[in-house]
């Protein structure tokens, strides 16, 4: 776990809830600044096909927006920047408006056959690619349809492994498929043995 996450995190209404459950706290002092992303969290979030996103809006509710797309789509720029494409979608706006007034999310990717998470904590800043059109081709993917809208950049600040207790390990039809494979050439070879003997 990157330390600076719990520093971050562990508030002080969070440590008074460790000491009164758990009787003791666990603060975190002298971590680092920013945690880089290394070559794990990279490759598992160039895997990913889809990922949750938190922002807080101007009343104090947090809203939670699902991101998804092909393997990759969200994309590890540097080892402290993240960025995805912004499709036109159901024109609520709720996520770019937040971002607007308070940069701060939090990513949550999930590999449910592995039974790993990775959570993310970041500044994010959305550029429009009518104004910038030059950020957008990068990003263009040809299995996408739609017209890219806006780039959404994360600036990390931390991460943390989580533990993979009650994941349900679930799995996509490629992976389904991929697992399938070799039986389905193992009973075709029986089948064609068996139907040798005839």
């Amino acid at each position: 776990m990157a330390r600076s996450y719990l520093q971050i995190l562990g508030t002080p209404a969070v440590l008074r809830e460790q000491e009164r459950y758990y009787g003791r706290s666990r603060p975190v002092t002298s971590a680092a600044e920013r945690d880089l992303l290394g070559e794990i969290e990279s490759d598992f979030i160039g895997e990913r096909d889809s990922f949750f996103m938190a922002t807080v809006g101007e009343s104090g509710w947090p809203y939670l927006q699902h991101r998804g797309g092909p393997a990759g789509f969200l994309r590890v720029v540097d080892p402290s920047t993240l960025a995805f494409a912004d499709y036109e979608g159901n024109h609520q706006m709720l996520s770019t408006g937040n971002i607007a007034v308070d940069d701060r999310v939090s990513l949550f990717l999930l590999d449910h056959a592995n039974r790993r998470r990775l959570k993310i904590l970041g500044h994010a800043r959305v550029e429009d690619v009518h104004a910038r059109p030059d950020l957008a081709e990068p990003f263009a993917d040809p299995r996408e349809d739609a017209r890219i809208e806006r780039l959404v950049f994360v600036d990390v600040v931390s991460f943390d492994w989580n533990c993979p207790q009650h994941i349900t390990p679930r799995y996509t039809a490629a992976e389904v498929a991929a697992i399938v494979e070799p039986l389905r050439r193992e009973i075709a070879e029986l089948r064609a043995r068996l139907s040798g003997r005839d």
